[in-house]
């Protein structure tokens, strides 16, 4: 009982963060309608309490939005469920299908994870304090790819899964014109892992934004190397950031 209440106090915190801010809002319209036009087709992996969802959708995008948690996929499906251009789907995405165990951080459920290695790296790390992983669920697993056979290929895919980010690119190998995913300082081997993934399959153009200020920190497009490099020297105050991969 305990537990449910600390759950649906997390999502409620998540709600007014998220949805709270009009600027904010704004200003994921204009960063994401460089990736998106009316009509495409976005993948939302790691969908969380649906604000990027809302963005998409305030574009014109049709959505597919990928959610593991049970109390998040729920809110999902209570803001959304009525839109037919929004499909949720409540499931993990890895390098294959099956199943995973969840490790639900209930008071804050956007860092809730699949990664052991992230909740490891998180442990005493400067910004990461009173982070508690308390409870664990078994969730299905699916992949970029069978996603992509059911729904068709996206214009573009955003992927935020708390350190499982090179599970999930493991999992794609045909690659859509641009896709982003978030890093950690906490863990730059796995940013690093998946610049060279994005390489392996085609991407070669790659650009930053630090925490959630939606804005690039790059003039120019860097090349997979370069990228790499600039993750390596980030300062570990940062904390955090997206990655976005172009084809070109």
């Amino acid at each position: 009982m305990f537990d449910s209440v600390r759950a649906a106090r997390g999502v409620i915190r998540s709600l007014r963060i998220y949805y709270g801010n009009r600027q904010r809002r704004d200003a994921l319209d204009r960063h994401y309608a460089r990736f998106v036009a009316k009509d495409d087709l976005v993948f939302d992996i790691g969908s969380h309490v649906g604000d990027r969802v809302a963005a998409f959708r305030r574009l014109g995008a049709r959505v597919i939005a990928v959610e593991p948690q049970p109390a998040l996929a729920k809110a999902l499906r209570l803001i959304y469920g009525r839109d037919k251009r929004v499909s949720i789907v409540e499931s993990a995405v890895g390098r294959e299908p099956g199943k995973v165990a969840l490790k639900l951080n209930l008071d804050n459920p956007t860092v809730s994870t699949a990664s052991e290695a992230f909740i490891a790296a998180a442990h005493d790390a400067p910004g990461w304090e009173g982070q508690q992983w308390i409870r664990t669920v078994e969730v299905p697993v699916t992949t970029l790819d069978a996603l992509i056979a059911r729904h068709g290929l996206p214009r573009f895919i955003k992927i935020d899964v708390e350190g499982y980010e090179a599970e999930v690119l493991a999992g794609l190998s045909l690659p859509a014109p641009a896709l982003s995913f978030e890093f950690t300082t906490i863990q730059r081997d796995i940013a690093c892992a998946c610049v060279a993934r994005c390489a392996a399959i085609g991407y070669r153009g790659f650009e930053a934004s630090l925490g959630e200020s939606l804005a690039f920190v790059h003039g120019r497009k860097l090349d997979a190397g370069e990228i790499a490099d600039w993750l390596i020297g980030l300062p570990g105050r940062a904390n955090s950031g997206d990655i976005y991969a172009t084809l070109a």
